[in-house]
């Protein structure tokens, strides 16, 4: 179950048990457009004995501000949510674009503010969630479903600020009925980049058509990523292209495809 009290410490130098609590950062996009991502990475954690903190006043980290040149705005939003994480135990966020806000760029946000020392605690217990699944759970899973092929979009947050591009291809490779096709082109960006969709429609549309048409030539069933702003930018393309390639989470997938379902 969810609970709201836990004061075990954990750092990622710890060499101990896996920690029984965690923060849940469940972040804009989960909450409003994928929630069953948010749900399914708690039924992750809590099958493996870790109970979950969601912090109800939760909102954005402040990466849409920021990206757009606003510091003040982001700063505030930010400080906002520092407040929510003061136990000790790790912070746990589904989507490589929000850790790596948090863990790369709120350093250089709270540059010489009066709480920059603050940051620190909390940008070293950040996780993404498929790094936090196999580097600290090492989470062994049982594949219950059918054989289905799947093509994985690591977002470039993933690849090139939190570099954990590769855990999510470790953790579908456990699932024996799954096999992963590899699009071409695979490292490069969607087009989507949150506010950089807006600003420059064009040539994010042009970006996300060919990421697209290089999805749809893997020939997979479904498109499986770990950032619901890339996934929703997707999709987006492969629905207007009539394509039959559905997208999910990495949380929900791997919770649909290893939980047995009560009769």
């Amino acid at each position: 179950m969810i609970k709201t009290e836990s004061r075990m410490d954990f750092t990622r130098a710890s060499a101990g048990p896996k920690p029984d609590t965690v923060y849940l950062f469940g972040t804009c996009l989960i909450d409003l457009l994928y929630p069953q991502a948010g749900v399914s990475a708690v039924h992750l954690f809590e099958r493996e004995g870790v109970n979950v903190i969601f912090p109800q006043t939760q909102t954005c980290c402040g990466q849409p501000a920021w990206n757009s040149g606003y510091r003040d705005e982001a700063l505030a939003v930010a400080r906002a949510q520092l407040k929510l994480f003061p136990r000790p135990i790790p912070i746990i966020v589904p989507s490589a674009s929000c850790a790596g806000m948090i863990k790369v760029h709120y350093p250089a946000l709270f540059k010489d503010e009066p709480d920059e020392a603050s940051v620190f605690d909390v940008v070293n217990r950040v996780y993404e969630l498929t790094e936090f699944l196999t580097d600290i759970l090492k989470v062994n899973l049982t594949d219950l479903g059918e054989p289905t092929t799947v093509a994985v979009h690591s977002s470039c947050t993933a690849r090139r600020e939190m570099n954990v591009a590769d855990r999510i291809d470790s953790l579908l490779d456990q699932l024996q009925n799954v096999t992963r096709i590899e699009p071409d082109n695979a490292e490069e960006c969607c087009g989507f980049g949150g506010t950089f969709a807006i600003k420059q429609p064009e040539i994010s549309t042009a970006m996300v058509l060919e990421k697209a048409k290089a999805i749809e030539n893997t020939g997979a069933q479904q498109l499986i990523g770990q950032d619901c702003g890339c996934l929703m930018n997707i999709g987006g393309a492969l629905k207007k292209q009539d394509s039959q390639i559905s997208h999910v989470h990495i949380a929900e997938f791997l919770w649909d495809r290893t939980h047995k379902a009560k009769p």
